[in-house]
């Protein structure tokens, strides 16, 4: 398991429609190719600008497999 949250039957259903829909489909290539242009300094500061709006709360996570 990786941790992610399963997604619901009905979010399935909207993920869907959207995949469907010419204009979403547009606007999320256009959003991919403009992000791809982008520095690592510009991610970096783009995660910076946002840290605020997330309650990061880390947990702790005993490993016994040291392998890469």
């Amino acid at each position: 398991m990786n941790g992610s949250k399963k997604l619901s039957d009905e979010e399935k259903q909207e993920m869907l429609k959207d995949a469907k829909n010419f204009e979403r489909s547009r606007a999320f290539n256009a959003a991919r190719i403009l992000s791809d242009q982008g520095s690592l300094d510009d991610y970096i500061e783009f995660l910076s600008e946002n840290i605020p709006f997330f309650n990061v709360i880390p947990t702790k996570r005993i490993t016994t497999n040291s392998k890469l």
